[in-house]
């Protein structure tokens, strides 16, 4: 009987033996998966966090463009603001002063702003009545007011580039690539202004030696200059632009963007003044629609 056990075990253990082999080899390849697919991983989660971090590190690198946009309550007001903001959305890092030409900040607003999703700053200051006649410098105050939030809220630490951006305007998102590098002041043509096709300033061997029209100024010289501001006395309807220029920058330092001056990424464009003949004096609708 014992004979016929050994015999059997002699026979079934080479068998035994191959098996558990087999599982240990397989269990060790697992075991190596495991650990490369593992380290592999980790690999890749750090290349896709350097990744992020860079991309993250260059966005914060950015300058901030700080648009300064003054306004003012009329029917298409609401209208010209969603335009820009829609423009405004797709500028990174982009912080908008947007300042009313009243006494109170407006509800449309106010509302308006809080659903535009934008960083921005809501500023408001009244304009005097006896600079409210035909033929006067206009957004005089509320640009002087944008200027002195940032030199209240921004230090020499901050980087970023200031331009001015009437909500009557269109722009091309090329621009805001272009400005974001300015040094010290640069300058770009503007279509559809002043009676003609385009204004541009004039450029010879890439200086700026004639008129310009639409501009940026680099933060820093913001600061550096608290006492440029938009003048009322002394300055021309149109002038104004130039006169504040002057205080803080020289023709031949002006940096010529929009490839030196050749093309327009920017239109005075203007929404046509809006027929409300046909309104009732007196409101007939139950409901407040907001427009």
């Amino acid at each position: 009987m014992k004979s016929l056990f050994y015999s059997r075990l002699f026979i079934l253990l080479p068998w035994v033996l191959i098996v558990i082999i087999m599982i240990d080899i397989d269990t060790k390849r697992t075991s190596v998966r495991s650990t490369a697919h593992f380290y592999l991983s980790r690999l890749g989660n750090a290349q896709r966090q350097d990744r992020t971090s860079r991309a993250g590190s260059n966005r914060t690198a950015l300058p901030v463009i700080y648009a300064i946009t003054p306004t003012y309550s009329r029917a298409v007001q609401k209208a010209e603001l969603t335009r820009l903001s829609n423009t405004f959305r797709q500028v990174q890092r982009f912080h908008w002063i947007v300042v009313e030409d009243s006494n109170i900040r407006t509800e449309l607003v106010s509302r308006f702003l809080a659903h535009s999703g934008l960083p921005h700053t809501h500023l408001h200051v009244l304009t005097p009545r006896r600079y409210k006649r035909s033929g006067m410098p206009r957004a005089t105050e509320q640009r002087n007011a944008a200027l002195g939030w940032l030199r209240m809220h921004r230090t020499p630490r901050d980087s970023g580039v200031v331009f001015f951006a009437d909500d009557d305007n269109t722009y091309s998102l090329e621009l805001f690539d272009e400005m974001r590098s300015t040094r010290q002041v640069s300058v770009w043509p503007v279509g559809l202004v002043g009676g003609r096709r385009y204004e541009r300033p004039l450029v010879e061997k890439g200086r700026v030696v004639g008129w310009y029209t639409g501009f940026a100024v680099n933060l820093q010289v913001v600061l550096a200059n608290p006492k440029a501001l938009f003048k009322r006395r002394g300055s021309q309807p149109g002038m104004q632009e130039s006169d504040f220029l002057k205080q803080i920058t020289k023709v031949e330092d002006l940096e010529p963007k929009a490839h030196n001056c050749t093309r327009v990424l920017v239109w005075h464009t203007r929404t046509e003044k809006v027929n409300l003949g046909n309104e009732p004096k007196h409101r007939q609708d139950t409901v407040v629609i907001e427009v």
